[in-house]
């Protein structure tokens, strides 16, 4: 059985973009904690995504939710 990330339906984006968010997503992570920060996780990534270009897609959701998580967080380290 294969993992849903791998799925290009349910990853229209493409395997190779999704590692390079989770990779900035771990070292934001890692740059809060070295600034004794304790953030929240952020938000998980779609898993329901039919791949038909939907207006309103999970995937737009997700993008704006991690924005909005960048953002908190860039606030919390300004506040440091």
């Amino acid at each position: 059985m294969s993992d849903s990330r791998d799925d290009p339906i349910l990853d229209p984006a493409g395997q190779a973009q999704r590692e390079r968010v989770r990779q900035g997503i771990a070292q934001f992570q890692a740059r809060l904690q070295a600034a004794g920060i304790d953030f929240r996780d952020p938000p998980p990534e779609p898993t329901s995504c039919c791949g038909r270009g939907c207006n309103g897609c999970v995937w737009e959701g997700y993008e704006a939710a991690l924005l909005w998580w960048y953002e908190d967080g860039a606030n919390s380290l300004a506040d440091r």
